[in-house]
């Protein structure tokens, strides 16, 4: 793959030696002749001071994404030792027992895991589901490949990741040399960065209908061929268990509520009544069977199949709990406005349904809507609503989706566990 160079413009330099990995359009004065989108580029001042490497796309708002700030060979060995110190930290957390496929055997994802991992880990050892690759959070910008059982699932979302797709599924095999891996290629960041779709088997055999997983002790179907994302959202793992441990004695609403994450785990904790509401028919009939699954009573749970916004506006049923979390309301700068009306108008709707002593999980995966700009938005529906309320849990992503310090874009999921004084 041909190397080409990339001069910025004078000033515009500051970011990329911040180790910022992304370069836009307008910091850019010149770019060598005879490139093409993926291409590797080098990165350099106005001076011509050599300030790291990247790829690139002139058809992405994000013309260079950064690989690297020093000069080093970008090859099959950087994109092993970049999955290597990623599977590393996983491994540190993933311990011994949570090494279950997806049909119940102790077979091992891979030989790298040890016993003494065991002794001090992060996610729970009736686990097997996790993200393992965690694109700028890993700095490996445009991939993501998320554990699912026996399978792997992964999301080659740049024009540059996806030149180097072969490579990158060589190097997972080397790590996980019994998984299946199945692509998921079909985001709107494909469409922004002037690819098509792709999605199907890249090794091993095709997934089935659904996937079973087990985390924090529960069972989960997961549909990676045509679910939301990559199936199921593990980013919320860590505050499902959070609602697992308030749900005792709770009426419990569950907004958008996808395949029943939060509607299981309230149940699992005791909740007496379990409402959740969905508008996709087969994310509805997934969570019923989840509910089962887990051997949970199927009179502690209802499914409304319709709108959120309708819902919240139409009903008068009185909740000790609503969980709020949506789907991202916002993709773009410009829709900021339009999505905190969006925000706004739910958690309205919501704190208005609570009573005293009620609480409100709510959420935003919108990565251009800042924790101080959520918060915000809480306040303002807040005084709308004319509640008194107070900040209980601030939360984010599960330890799994890792944030780059020197980008601050991926943090994408804010959580605020409120209650109505």
């Amino acid at each position: 793959m041909k190397t080409v160079r990339c001069i910025l413009q004078r000033g515009k330099d500051r970011p990329v030696k911040n180790r910022h990995p992304w370069i836009f359009s307008g910091a850019i004065d010149r770019i060598d002749e005879g490139f093409e989108a993926g291409d590797l580029v080098r990165v350099l001042s106005d001076k011509e001071e050599f300030l790291g490497l990247g790829y690139l796309n002139p058809k992405s708002q994000i013309v260079v994404r950064m690989l690297a700030f020093e000069d080093v060979p970008v090859d099959e060995a950087f994109f092993d030792a970049k999955i290597a110190q990623a599977f590393e930290i996983r491994k540190r957390f993933v311990p011994l027992s949570s090494r279950f496929s997806s049909t119940g055997s102790t077979r091992a994802s891979t030989d790298f895991f040890s016993k003494k991992n065991d002794e001090n880990h992060v996610l729970p050892r009736s686990t097997n589901a996790y993200r393992l690759i965690h694109s700028e959070g890993d700095f490996l910008p445009g991939l993501v490949v998320d554990v699912y059982g026996d399978f792997l699932v992964a999301e080659f979302n740049t024009a540059g990741i996806d030149a180097w797709k072969p490579v990158i599924v060589k190097c997972l095999q080397k790590y996980f040399p019994s998984h299946s891996i199945f692509e998921r290629s079909d985001s709107d960041l494909r469409k922004w960065e002037g690819l098509k779709r792709s999605v199907g088997v890249l090794t091993g055999s095709e997934p089935p209908e659904a996937i079973e997983i087990q985390e924090n002790g529960l069972l989960f179907g997961v549909d990676i061929k045509g679910g939301q994302k990559t199936g199921f959202f593990l980013d919320q793992r860590e505050s499902r268990e959070i609602v697992r441990g308030l749900g005792d004695g709770k009426r419990v609403l569950n907004c958008f509520a996808y395949t029943g994450g939060f509607s299981v785990y309230a149940a699992k904790g005791g909740a007496k009544e379990v409402v959740s509401v969905e508008s996709s028919e087969p994310a509805v009939a997934m969570g019923r069977k989840n509910f089962q699954r887990n051997q949970l009573d199927a009179e502690q749970s209802v499914w409304a199949q319709q709108d959120v916004f309708d819902y919240l506006r139409a009903t008068k049923k009185e909740f000790d709990m609503i969980i709020l979390d949506p789907p991202a309301f916002c993709k773009s700068k410009n829709q900021v406005q339009h999505a905190a009306r969006g925000y706004k108008d739910i958690n309205l709707q919501a704190l208005k349904q609570l009573p005293k002593g009620g609480l409100l999980f709510t959420f935003s995966c919108s990565s251009y809507i800042t924790p101080d700009l959520f918060q915000k938005i809480i306040f303002g529906a807040a005084a709308d609503a004319k509640r008194d309320v107070r900040i209980l849990k601030k939360t984010s992503h599960a330890f799994d989706h890792p944030i780059n310090i020197y980008h601050p874009e991926g943090e994408y999921l804010k959580g605020l566990l409120c209650e109505v004084a």
